[in-house]
């Protein structure tokens, strides 16, 4: 039988969103990987499933990367399933489950969607690290960079940085840095160059996905560890390759990110390869 799927994207961070509620989906990660690809599938950074939740959420979003392997947390693809399932039940308001916890979303209008991506950690066990570590300046480089900040959103992220984002070999320095035996999990890196304090440029090389157009827990990373560094507000519009979000680390330690999310097309996708 054919899989319906629906193709949303979040400022060109993109996902192909599978329904779970009505059956399991037992996917392979080869046949996630043939779906993600832009080529040979559908093509998408992450496949999303919206899965049934008996806690009292309006759905369990599970996140599957574009390697196969699976995400605790991603902010575009929240607002997106948020969009979708405030289609079905006419809320404006809804709570979304993920292997990182609950998150909450508002709709703010046609399109526009706010996450409460929760309270970012910054212990180094926490992020997770392989050893104790000041998060703030990681003792990590890699030729133009250096010295990253490191915080968990719901997924490892590190922030380098940086005076020109155009002269960066992000595509060979990207994949290295992922990997580094300092991030037991991999991790999200981001390099970012602060134009002022309310405005931040950002390019992430994403765990699992590689370099996208957007990432919302790379956004909301990139606006606190910059302002841990003081090089920031406490809200700041982080401009991605595919648009803007807007970021505010607020009082009581929440991060609010707010931005579009935009249903591109529908179909179906035969369950085998």
């Amino acid at each position: 039988m054919p899989i319906p799927f629906i193709k949303m994207h979040g400022v060109g961070n993109d996902f192909v969103v599978l329904d779970a509620r009505p059956g399991p989906l037992n996917l392979s990660s080869a046949w996630v990987q043939w779906v993600a690809n832009r080529r040979l599938g559908v093509g998408c950074d992450q496949l999303i499933i919206i899965e049934p939740d008996g806690g009292g959420a309006d759905g369990f979003m599970r996140i599957l990367n574009a390697d196969g392997s699976e995400a605790g947390a991603c902010g575009n693809a929240t607002r997106c399933v948020a969009a979708l399932l405030a289609e079905e039940t006419g809320s404006r308001r809804l709570r979304i489950r993920t292997v990182s916890g609950l998150l909450s979303a508002e709709i703010l209008g046609p399109g526009l969607v706010e996450v409460d991506m929760g309270v970012p950690r910054l212990e180094w066990g926490d992020i997770p690290l392989n050893a104790p570590a000041d998060t703030l300046h990681l003792n990590l480089s890699m030729g133009p960079v250096t010295d990253p900040a490191a915080c968990s959103m719901g997924n490892p992220h590190a922030t380098f940085f940086v005076d020109n984002l155009q002269s960066l070999p992000l595509e060979s320095i990207g994949p290295i840095l992922e990997k580094n035996r300092i991030f037991p999990e991999r991790a999200n890196i981001g390099f970012a160059h602060v134009e002022n304090p309310q405005r931040i440029r950002l390019r992430v090389w994403e765990r699992g996905a590689g370099l996208t157009l957007a990432c919302g827990s790379g956004a909301c990373a990139a606006l606190v560890n910059a302002h841990r560094r003081g090089l920031s507000g406490r809200s700041a519009t982080v401009v991605m390759d595919g648009g803007e979000l807007l970021v505010t680390w607020a009082a009581d330690d929440h991060v609010m990110m707010r931005g579009p999310a935009v249903t591109s097309f529908a179909g179906q996708i035969p369950e085998a390869i």
